[in-house]
């Protein structure tokens, strides 16, 4: 083949790539399920362990610091309040959940195409979130910027498969502390139509949060349908701190959703057992989620964790083991028996770059969660060094990750088309399927096809560049940028928003804290 020949196919390929990845519409809103659960603890052992937690939240009991309105809450409930640790009754907590505690919800976007069901047989695919660093191959590593943080929140609209826009997916540090919050939310709001969650650093950070909302959904509509989803963390082991308690307690009353986590490096801040952690877990959530509802019944909250290991021989934390996700899946178990959504997994890893490691702990989490049936799978792409990082190229292959695992969690076609009985009867033996009519017809959408796996010849992938995954990747976050288009915003609702926000930040000065 002529080394022009092979350009003109190199270029069409890469027209292909291009219009594939151009639009910035989801194949569907979440993933709607089709395969069963796959879960590894059975009835006795799940039993075990619900007894275990009903011990630590009757006798050992969670701390709920510096926050004496969730301590009057739950005393007037028949929870044993002593100082600032709290007992639990037997069956108090359970009770008062599966009294009020949504088994699902919707999260309205503001495009209602985009809008997600979260809890029973769905899955929607969220970025990573927290990360005070990013990571590219031009640049390498250093502090995030609201560029940055603009940039991921593109490629997050951009992207055919994830379902929502996310929250801190990187941290501005450009921005003070006490500040930053307005321009993230602002920045979810004007460069996405996808869900998105909301800030948790402050009880008044929650507030402006749904000042925002309202100013976009109107102040009936947010106060009657939830909008926002948000991150509180459990300040593990068997405490929530006032910060958290605060932001969740903001949310509740407004009828957004929050996931109650606890945040648990096993052999650290939990047990170096998966009994003992999935234990710790239950308690710890059953507190919190308790809390949420007694603040609103009927509020929706989501049961989550997040669990890694800790390495024994240095105390760094460790991903993609199997151990954490034996304790995610015990855990979806958990939820699933309380009947509340479910949140875990994500692209975890703790290596530095987008390397072999990196791919293998990311897959590992990535697909243990899929199976267990995690319903919110925060940190879906983009994760690197334990979260330290929010990698350009990590997001791309994690998202093309992310796209294998729809594919995975639809199941098996067995429709008429899908049993390929006429292909069957006009091959017959001896032939092949390659110029079958039934082949034609479907070849395009028959398997997952991979913006970043190179299947070509040696001869091609060394005339394209001999590039790898991470290079491929970073050519394609460049051209998802370049050919980015916002979605539509009324004006009137845009010059709202920037007015509240200098409102705002005029009324206090910048403070890193």
């Amino acid at each position: 083949m002529s080394a022009r020949r092979r350009r003109r196919k190199g270029a069409g390929r890469q027209a292909k790539l291009a219009a594939r990845l151009k639009a910035p519409t989801s194949t569907s809103a979440y993933i709607d399920r089709q395969i069963p659960y796959y879960e590894l603890l059975d009835e006795n052992q799940v039993e075990l362990i619900e007894r275990n937690a009903d011990i630590v939240l009757e006798e050992i009991g969670i701390e709920f610091r510096d926050f004496p309105t969730a301590l009057d809450l739950l005393k007037n409930a028949g929870a044993n309040v002593d100082g600032e640790r709290v007992r639990f009754p037997r069956n108090m907590c359970r009770e008062i959940i599966q009294g009020s505690a949504p088994s699902e919800y919707t999260q309205h976007a503001r495009n209602p195409a985009r809008n997600v069901i979260i809890g029973g047989d769905r899955t929607v695919l969220v970025p990573a979130y927290g990360s005070p660093f990013v990571r590219d191959l031009d640049k390498g590593r250093r502090y995030a910027t609201i560029e940055d943080f603009e940039n991921f929140v593109k490629l997050s609209y951009m992207s055919p498969n994830l379902h929502h826009s996310g929250g801190t997916v990187c941290e501005p540090v450009d921005i003070p502390v006490n500040k930053r919050h307005f321009d993230m939310v602002y920045s979810h709001i004007k460069y996405s139509d996808k869900p998105f969650m909301g800030s948790v650093t402050h009880p008044e950070r929650a507030e402006d949060t749904i000042n925002m909302a309202k100013l976009v959904f109107g102040e009936d509509f947010v106060e009657e349908n939830t909008v926002i989803t948000s991150l509180i963390n459990a300040n593990s082991p068997m405490t929530f701190d006032a910060t958290m308690l605060g932001a969740a307690t903001v949310y509740a009353k407004h009828n957004q959703a929050t996931m109650i986590s606890p945040f648990l490096l096993a052999g650290a801040m939990s047990p170096v057992t998966v009994a003992g952690t999935l234990t710790q877990i239950l308690a710890e959530a059953l507190a919190g989620i308790t809390y949420v509802q007694l603040v609103r019944p009927g509020a929706p909250v989501i049961f989550g964790t997040f669990a890694a290991a800790v390495s024994m021989q240095s105390g760094a934390p460790t991903f993609g083991t199997p151990e954490p996700g034996l304790i995610l899946n015990g855990a979806a178990t958990l939820a699933r028996r309380l009947g509340l959504p479910f949140r875990s997994g994500g692209g975890l890893c703790a290596s530095k770059i987008p390397d072999a490691q990196a791919a293998y702990e990311s897959a590992n989490t990535l697909q243990a969660s899929a199976l267990a049936g995690v319903n919110f799978m925060l940190h879906t792409s983009g994760w690197l060094e334990g979260g330290l990082v929010m990698g350009y190229e990590k997001f791309i292959m994690d998202d093309d990750q992310a796209g294998m695992l729809a594919t995975l969690l639809k199941g098996v076609d067995m429709s008429e088309a899908g049993q390929a009985m006429d292909a069957l009867r006009e091959v017959g033996p001896g032939s092949h399927f390659l110029g079958a009519t039934h082949t034609q017809a479907h070849f395009e959408k028959a398997f997952y096809r991979s913006n970043i796996a190179d299947n070509n010849s040696f001869e091609q992938w060394e005339e394209e560049g001999s590039k790898d995954a991470a290079q491929r990747a970073n050519g394609i976050w460049k051209s998802m940028l370049n050919d980015y288009e916002a979605p539509p915003l009324d004006p009137a609702i845009d010059e709202s928003l920037i007015d509240y926000m200098a409102q705002r930040k005029a009324e206090f000065p910048d403070q890193d804290y």
